[in-house]
């Protein structure tokens, strides 16, 4: 009886602990398009860079701000950054992305250091594309 009671606790700790953690686990998405800007969304392989950069989600993804807490622990970028910065948020979607003429930024720099190329290598239609809408 000892013996049925300690599983049957142990599969009640189970069932209260880690069903709902991997329930609550989000799948990262293959492909995310960024959209927002008039020439057109940006086509971003998630997938493909989360190889680069493994499990350091951070990369992308970083920490909240005390004054705009994360509601997840991965949250889309323009879930704070929008077309227009509304306070907190100091910064536009735009800016999180690439500064004003593309040369410096978090998809610039990254793409330059990664692989040694300025971007866009096409002008901005390189990357954005009025089809992803």
């Amino acid at each position: 009886m000892r013996k049925f009671a300690f599983i049957s606790v142990a599969l009640l700790a189970f069932a209260l602990l880690v069903v709902p953690a991997v329930a609550n686990a989000q799948t990262p998405p293959t492909t995310v398009i960024l959209k927002g800007n008039p020439m057109g969304g940006v086509k971003f392989d998630h997938a493909a860079h989360a190889k680069i950069v493994g499990d350091k989600c951070d990369t992308c993804h970083h920490a909240s701000k005390p004054e705009k807490a994360a509601k997840a622990k991965q949250e889309k970028c323009q879930s704070c950054h929008t077309k227009e910065a509304v306070a907190p948020m100091k910064t536009t979607a735009k800016l999180a992305f690439h500064d004003a003429m593309a040369k410096k930024g978090v998809c610039v720099d990254c793409h330059l250091k990664s692989t040694g190329k300025k971007v866009p290598a096409a002008g901005c239609t390189g990357c954005h594309k009025k089809e992803n809408v």
